[in-house]
């Protein structure tokens, strides 16, 4: 089973050790800030949690969810607001256990198509979370464990996102830049490949 302050947390801290790395990916085809939004959003987080009653799986996710979408600048607020907001809703009165983590993680990722409206090969986080959400989909039900299924589905999620650097963006701002917009992996789909780690290190 997997605990919602964990999971977040260790999302946090990989975001702390990658913002130099996500906000040089935004500068080559976005506004340079990525990396240095969501390490502000993501420690609101974790302060937010810290701070707040003891409550539901599904609770602390809609709060994960609603703290990014107040405090994380640009589409990348909205847009993980919207993943961890979709979990919320998917999980329900259930744990982050095994599928019902899977269905949860689906949910988020249904959100952020709705938001967004990517599909894969835009260029976009999608290109990470989508072959991660299949990948854990398949492992559970080939009778692995939630651990071992989401180290599968981390594997996804950075190919998913080495997937996107020879890619031509159709969406977001790098969608702008055209032909320009190729040879660079994509910043969503980095920090949503980080996103997968730690939920994988949470599970631990």
């Amino acid at each position: 089973m997997i605990d919602p302050n964990e999971w977040v947390r260790a999302f946090a801290e990989l975001i702390e050790q990658h913002t130099d790395e996500l906000t040089a990916l935004d500068a080559a085809i976005g506004d340079a800030d990525h990396g240095s939004n969501l390490r502000r959003g993501t420690s609101a987080v974790v302060e937010t949690l810290a701070d707040a009653a003891p409550g539901s799986a599904a609770e602390q996710l809609k709060q994960v969810g609603m703290t990014l979408i107040r405090t994380v600048g640009g589409a990348s607020g909205p847009l993980y607001g919207s993943f961890f907001l979709g979990c919320a809703t998917a999980l329900g009165d259930k744990k982050l256990d095994t599928t019902d983590f899977a269905a949860a993680f689906r949910g988020g990722l249904d959100k952020v198509v709705a938001r967004g409206k990517a599909e894969l090969g835009d260029k976009t986080m999608f290109d990470a979370l989508a072959p991660a959400a299949d990948e854990l989909d398949r492992r559970l039900a080939a009778g692995d464990s939630l651990a071992a299924a989401l180290d599968a589905a981390t594997t996804a999620a950075e190919d998913g996102s080495d997937a996107t650097i020879p890619m031509l963006a159709r969406k977001g701002r790098a969608s702008y830049l055209g032909e320009r917009s190729v040879g660079h992996r994509d910043p969503g789909a980095a920090s949503a490949a980080l996103l997968v780690l730690a939920a994988w290190r949470a599970a631990q």
